[in-house]
């Protein structure tokens, strides 16, 4: 049975392929909110009966959250392990979808036509793609591709609170000789992408406090210190005038690019200028000397993500507040240490203190960047699958945010991961109105049989 016959069958079997990605769409699994555990038990439920008709031994395992969906499918071969999440990001706000976000349409755009509901780029739609490429390989050759095992999260929008338990406990069951993971996008429209740096992070919230209650201005404004004066000297104190970041020992572990990275990507048609001005701006304003998809995707951030204090409200306080707050995250690359990062952000906030202020910290679990290996002979098969299937070849692309899964898989299973996915900047995740293109959904079942043709067979 050949190539074509697979991607033949998956041709002729898209209507059906919308018709159950729709079926999952329906389901409102929504993984923040505890009033919607019904239905994210209803989704894992979903895929274990899909998974197990198909001829995958599928089980729901419940967690202290909501379920994992764990599929085997046993065969000689390498081992590959998929991963995918079926819990959903909340609506809000409902009044800004233009429908109902759980109920799922197909929609003609300028761009083409697109699957509008949540969930249906990030992470069901892209989850779907790869169910329904073993669905035409089983209908083409009567069996399913490989030694295969699918890993489907409910949590995954909440912090995965239950991952890391589950992966400990299930490591020998789960371990692989590679992970896919599906969510990621594509660079543009017609060129696809695997996503081989992810960067780390390291958050802190804290609260300088000063005096022990809000003061009259007019009566101690001066001999008093005000707390938002201070917190604003500190993190203006963060970057210099060239963007760098100036926390001792920050950039150490952050390595240059190669100069073939560098060159693969001078080379991509990434407007910057269009970048920037989409959203109002026109000027970079990171480390001076590197272009904006270097600082995207392979150098590392200190932002300021909120700061509060004193009297907020319509009209006028003459406060001066007893405490000042701020939120900082750093995105991380390379080698950095998150957890000393996280410490010497730490130091600076309190050896920049002056007398009669204190602090406090509530900072979350720093984690490392992730640079995969694009040496291993799996990167250059899923590229060359994915340049047969798209009008573009594939390229080897860095990521802004923090992927946590890739680095789980690599600590607790030993397994490196291949990052493939079909979303697109413009798909709204996380946002009203989200969306999938049909033809991200459509050459995404063609080229995860093209990816395992050429992982399980060649």
């Amino acid at each position: 049975m050949t190539l074509d016959t697979i991607l033949r069958t998956a041709d002729a079997q898209i209507d059906g392929a919308v018709s159950r990605l729709f079926d999952l769409l329906r389901i409102e699994s929504i993984s923040t909110d505890p009033a919607y555990e019904e239905p994210c038990r209803a989704a894992a439920d979903w895929l274990v009966r899909e998974l197990t008709e198909l001829g995958f031994d599928a089980s729901r395992r419940d967690t202290t959250g909501h379920p994992m969906v764990v599929a085997h499918h046993k065969a000689d071969g390498p081992h590959i392990l998929f991963y995918g999440h079926y819990d959903v990001q909340p609506v809000d706000p409902l009044d800004l979808w233009d429908k109902d976000p759980f109920h799922p349409a197909l929609e003609d755009t300028p761009g083409g036509k697109v699957i509008r509901a949540r969930g249906a780029s990030d992470d069901k739609g892209q989850l779907m793609t790869f169910v329904e490429a073993c669905r035409a390989w089983k209908a083409a050759t009567g069996t399913l591709p490989g030694n295969i095992t699918l890993l489907f999260e409910g949590e995954e929008e909440s912090g995965s609170p239950s991952l890391i338990p589950f992966l400990k406990a299930n490591a020998e069951e789960l371990k692989a000789d590679l992970a896919l993971v599906c969510d990621t996008g594509m660079f543009d429209a017609e060129t696809p992408a695997i996503t081989t740096m992810l960067r780390g992070m390291a958050q802190e919230d804290f609260t300088i406090t000063g005096p022990d209650r809000d003061l009259h201005s007019g009566m101690y404004g001066g001999p008093a210190i005000n707390p938002i004066r201070v917190l604003t000297r500190i993190l203006a104190g963060l970057h210099d005038d060239t963007g760098r970041i100036t926390l001792p020992g920050f950039y150490d572990g952050v390595p240059d690019l190669p100069a073939e990275v560098q060159e693969s990507w001078d080379a991509l048609p990434f407007d910057a200028e269009r970048f920037l001005g989409d959203v109002g701006l026109s000027e970079p304003a990171g480390e001076q000397g590197r272009s904006v998809l270097e600082q995207i995707w392979s150098r590392p951030t200190c932002d300021i993500n909120g700061i509060w204090g004193g009297y907020t409200g319509a009209g006028f306080k003459t406060v001066l507040p007893s405490k000042a707050s701020a939120k900082v995250s750093f995105r991380l690359v390379g080698e950095q240490d998150a957890a000393k990062i996280q410490q010497s952000f730490r130091d600076y906030i309190t050896d920049s203190l002056p007398p009669d202020c204190s602090v406090e910290f509530r900072g979350g679990d720093p984690a490392n960047a992730t640079t995969l290996p694009i040496d291993a002979p799996e990167f250059a098969k899923a590229r060359a699958a994915l340049s047969d299937e798209w009008p573009n070849e594939a390229v080897f692309a860095g990521c802004g945010g923090s992927i946590p899964i890739v680095g789980h898989f690599r600590t607790y299973l030993e397994t490196d991961s291949l990052l493939i996915g079909f979303g697109l900047d413009d798909d709204n995740i996380h946002s009203p109105n989200e969306k999938y293109s049909l033809t991200s959904y459509h050459k995404g079942i063609r080229s995860w049989i093209r990816v395992l043709d050429a992982l399980t067979t060649s």
